[in-house]
């Protein structure tokens, strides 16, 4: 009796199980068929689409077209880092593959419009497996297709073909920017600057970000929010039939990519790393700043880098405009405005040069010396003995306050505190500017008359960068006011609004400023040198009268003396528009001032320059 009623008791409970089971499965398929129907009417708000177009996402093969990185442009608008082109895409499709090659057929008139064979072409679409773009034998960016083009391919309806636009980072044929940088793969940096996004899972490893230059400065802002993407995906149309469709995929906001809008002139950029080039200047720099904004309008540093193949470990990508450099005679500019500053000299003292000091081992180039000769004379002539002579009767700290007050011994470059959106903390453009030196340690220098005699000719501890040497020249054109030179005018929206400007500022110095009756003596000085001193040599650029000075200091590079040559100066004299300081660094000991010719060459570039200007 009691073993009939626990049977059936195990019955019932079985029953009962089973009933809840198929309400729970019940109540499971009914959730999954309201869910299906809110993701099919697009309301759900995972997905944010149809489910059509999330299986779309699931099964579909493209093409990065732009990868969101915000473009850089010269101050006319052009490109400088995201070049748009024209490409040929093309997807793997059968019919494509079979394509008649006959003399009229549309491979070959596809192989006329992108001047390459048809058999070439026709090899490349049978052998694809997945998307890709157009490139010609030896390229590693897509071919360029001209915009008259355009028309005509897609005229031939080729399947699986499609004409695109395409963003390319670099010009695969012309030399990198050094101001405008390079991105790369660079995972320490990453590590170091997105530490959260890499938590987040919002970046990888393995992303690129910029490695020098505005790309590194601005990466933040540059990075974007996403890529273009074409894409071909297989769909399931009512029916049971498959279909293809081609679909462009991007981020939709307005306001990106950013243009980051320099003030650099790409025509005359390109025409001085042209001349460069064929100069022989193997490592150095050249710098062009407007007069009247120390706005930089050239910045060229050699040897040259291809931004599209960065080499590990080379030096190629160092930017010379922002590193220092003994100055060599150059930096008598700013002895002779300590020496009048101070009040220890004036324009009429005549000083007396016979070619040996008799300390620290000075003497003058010129054997016999200079004679007599007043300051005007003493900078034509870069009579190191009259500089000696003037430094003993200043202290290090007089000099290196001149210096400080010309814009020497500390940073320059544009630069702000405040911070924007993403930018949390201070902004500065040229990242990698190094501040230079006057003093290793002025208080040793102060009890060490020879550090400072030799300081004072331009050797011994001074290091000037090719930016700052010609900025010296700006401040001394604006009657003592140090400007900031600006690389960045602007940051712009997509949609064309300024997101961020970058006004003209200066950059004083707690010393104060040197006096406008100094900066005119100073100027005179330099167009002595060009009228009848050290760099008579130079002439004219045309109609341009000249003025600088030159400078040469001893260095030594893997144990043997080398030379680094240098020329700061402006033009015209009458109505100064441009100053330019040229470095040849590491020259062989006894060569010519070839800083000294590549100053009237480039001269001449921005004359021409200047009268093709609309």
């Amino acid at each position: 009796m009691n073993r009939g009623r626990k049977q059936g008791f195990t019955r019932t409970g079985r029953a009962r199980r089973i009933g809840m089971l198929a309400v729970l499965f019940s109540l499971i398929y009914l959730a999954y068929m309201a869910r299906l129907a809110v993701i099919q009417t697009g309301l759900w708000p995972a997905y944010g689409s149809s489910l059509t177009e999330h299986a779309v996402r699931q099964r579909q093969e493209g093409i990065v077209l732009d990868s969101g990185r915000g473009r850089i442009t010269d101050r006319n608008g052009q490109p400088l880092a995201g070049l748009q082109i024209y490409a040929l895409a093309a997807f793997p499709d059968q019919s494509v593959r079979q394509a008649d090659t006959g003399p009229s057929s549309k491979l070959v008139q596809l192989a006329a419009l992108l001047h390459t064979d048809a058999q070439s072409l026709a090899d490349w679409l049978a052998a694809i497996k997945e998307p890709e773009l157009w490139h010609e034998p030896g390229k590693k960016t897509p071919a360029p297709v001209s915009a008259e083009l355009v028309k005509n391919i897609m005229a031939l309806n080729m399947k699986g073909l499609y004409v695109v636009p395409y963003s390319i980072r670099y010009h695969e044929s012309l030399p990198g920017i050094h101001a405008i940088g390079y991105v790369s793969q660079n995972p320490e940096q990453i590590a170091e600057l997105y530490a959260s996004e890499l938590a987040s899972g919002k970046m990888k490893l393995s992303d690129r970000v910029g490695g020098e230059g505005l790309e590194r400065s601005l990466d933040k802002l540059l990075r974007g929010i996403g890529p273009t993407v074409l894409y071909r995906s297989q769909i399931r149309e009512p029916g049971g039939l498959a279909g293809r469709e081609v679909r462009l995929k991007q981020p939709d906001n307005p306001y990106y990519p950013l243009e980051v809008v320099t003030t650099l002139d790409l025509r005359l950029q390109r025409s001085i790393e042209q001349y460069a080039e064929q100069a022989g200047l193997k490592e150095g720099a050249i710098v062009v700043l407007e007069a009247d904004s120390a706005d930089i309008a050239a910045a060229v540093s050699m040897p040259a880098f291809n931004p599209n193949h960065i080499r590990e470990g080379g030096r190629e990508t160092v930017n010379h405009v922002l590193q220092p450099a003994a100055p060599g005679s150059v930096f008598k500019l700013v002895t002779a405005a300590a020496a009048l500053e101070a009040g220890v000299t004036d324009y009429k003292e005549t000083f007396r040069c016979n070619g040996e000091y008799g300390h620290y081992g000075l003497s003058c180039w010129l054997p016999g010396g200079h004679g007599e000769l007043n300051l005007t004379e003493a900078l034509a002539q870069s009579c190191n003995v009259t500089f000696a002579v003037l430094s003993e009767r200043l202290s290090a700290g007089e000099l290196s306050a001149a210096a400080n007050q010309l814009g020497l011994g500390r940073r320059i470059g544009w630069y702000t505190e405040k911070g924007h959106g993403v930018l949390k903390g201070p902004l500065r453009p040229l990242v990698e500017e190094a501040a230079g030196r006057i003093f290793v340690s002025e208080g040793e220098s102060a009890a060490d008359s020879g550090a400072v005699a030799q300081t004072a000719i331009g050797q011994r501890d001074a290091a000037v960068t090719p930016l700052q040497a010609a900025n010296l020249v700006v401040t001394l054109l604006q009657g003592g006011r140090v400007l900031a030179p600006r690389l960045v005018k602007e940051i712009r929206y997509a949609n064309g609004q300024t997101m961020m400007s970058f006004p003209l500022q200066d950059s004083p110095s707690p010393a104060g400023r040197i006096s406008v009756e100094t900066a005119s003596a100073l100027l005179k000085g330099m167009e002595a040198v060009v009228d009848h001193g050290t760099g008579r040599s130079i002439g004219k650029a045309g109609s341009w009268q000249l003025a600088g000075k030159s400078g040469t200091a001893q260095s030594y590079l893997n144990g043997r003396e080398v030379n680094h040559q240098w020329f700061t100066g402006f033009g015209p004299v009458h109505k100064p528009r441009y100053a330019v300081a040229i470095l040849a660094k590491n020259r062989p000991k006894d060569s010519a001032n070839q800083a000294v010719v590549i100053f009237r060459d480039v001269m001449k570039i921005i004359a021409q320059h200047e009268k093709k200007l609309p």
